[in-house]
């Protein structure tokens, strides 16, 4: 049987430049920040929360070089990496907002321009990250580009894919979500790995050692007991209503992901042919929960609910942003992972009531969440 999972959701260089040609740039008022990046005037305001090269969050920005990330889920890898270094990183994305689907205003380009580095995720998944790096070359400013994505192994999208929507990479046609697949994860921390090398060069041991740490610690955990998860599963179908986010998931564990909302920004709108879809699967496979993106609206789940024998929705996200309680609580990829999709999967896997999944506590907190 299939299971509806309801994904709604919402430097210093090193060879000793002293990053003046960012700052006199900043002053001069060229191009880069007078135009402030066609297209970007959206309110959001970029986060200044720090990863810090301390643990402690103490390290101050003056100290050493700063980089900044244009995606959560490689802001968390970075400030992993650059523990115990004088790397500081911070992260673009405003807290409770999704990073695929929103603009920036011209204040995260000031980010930009001013960082040692810019950790990105490659062209045509950002158009605002895609434009601050086209204008930061064009005006010769010389912060530094880290790509997470460099060398990782793209899948096709899916079948049903929007025709609109031509994905990302050489030739198009690729889903750029590999993230939610730890081992292809593993990659981006070496792209990032290297990149801070460039950046802080006599601390390359220190890096390499916790990106070491990390990926063995960590993502490999992941990676194990994601496949526990869906090996226990009955069901190898799970439908995702909204955001195709989730196509890594299929290609690494055998679990049927289909998307129902197929646009790859998680801003894509819930047509009444997806509603009409996702209670047909509901209806022929008995799903009783389903899951609901974090940084979207419920509005569909709540539907459901109210239209079919679904019970409640819990909650689901790509790694794409964090509430104000998770940054409070110093959540990163890890503890997203265990604490919200993991519990989520076992739910409406049927592995688990929703009782049994998670900490205590977990469903009372998260069953038809705010």
């Amino acid at each position: 049987m299939g299971a509806l999972l309801w994904v709604s959701m919402t430097t210093h260089d090193p060879e000793g430049h002293t990053g003046s040609t960012r700052r006199r740039f900043l002053a001069g008022g060229t191009g880069l920040l007078a135009a402030g990046l066609a297209g970007c005037l959206g309110g959001a305001r970029g986060s200044t929360e720090n990863g810090g090269a301390n643990s402690d969050g103490t390290n101050d920005p003056s100290d050493g070089p700063v980089a900044v990330a244009s995606f959560f889920s490689f802001y968390d890898f970075a400030r992993t990496i650059a523990v115990d270094t004088p790397v500081t990183v911070r992260n673009l994305i405003p807290t409770g907002l999704h990073g695929h689907g929103w603009e920036p205003n011209a204040s995260i380009t000031r980010q930009i321009v001013d960082a040692d580095a810019f950790i990105h995720v490659g062209e045509d998944f950002q158009p605002w990250a895609d434009r601050a790096i086209q204008t930061l070359k064009d005006d010769g400013v010389d912060t530094q580009l880290i790509d997470v994505r460099e060398g990782v192994d793209l899948v096709p999208l899916a079948e049903t894919l929007d025709r609109g929507e031509e994905g990302v990479g050489e030739g198009r046609g690729r889903d750029p979500h590999f993230w939610l697949d730890p081992r292809r994860a593993n990659q981006a921390v070496d792209n990032i790995t290297e990149g801070l090398i460039e950046l802080a060069p006599d601390h390359e041991e220190t890096l390499r050692k916790n990106a070491s740490t990390y990926k063995t610690e960590t993502l490999d955990q992941i990676d194990a007991d994601y496949q526990a998860i869906f090996d226990a599963a009955e069901r190898d179908v799970v439908q995702l209503a909204a955001h195709n986010a989730f196509q890594y998931i299929t290609d690494r564990y055998g679990v049927e992901m289909r998307p129902l909302v197929v646009n790859l920004a998680a801003s894509g709108d819930v047509k009444p042919s997806d509603i009409t879809e996702a209670k047909r699967v509901i209806d022929e496979n008995g799903v009783r929960y389903i899951g609901a993106g974090v940084f979207e609206t419920r509005r569909p789940a709540k539907q459901l609910i109210a239209e079919t024998q679904v019970e409640a929705y819990f909650p689901v996200t790509p790694y794409a942003g964090v509430r104000e309680n998770w940054v409070e609580n110093n959540w990163g990829y890890e503890e997203i992972a265990y604490k919200v999709n993991m519990p989520t999967f076992e739910v409406v896997l049927g592995n688990k009531p929703p009782e049994k999944a998670g900490v205590d506590g977990w469903a009372a907190k998260w069953r038809n969440f705010e």
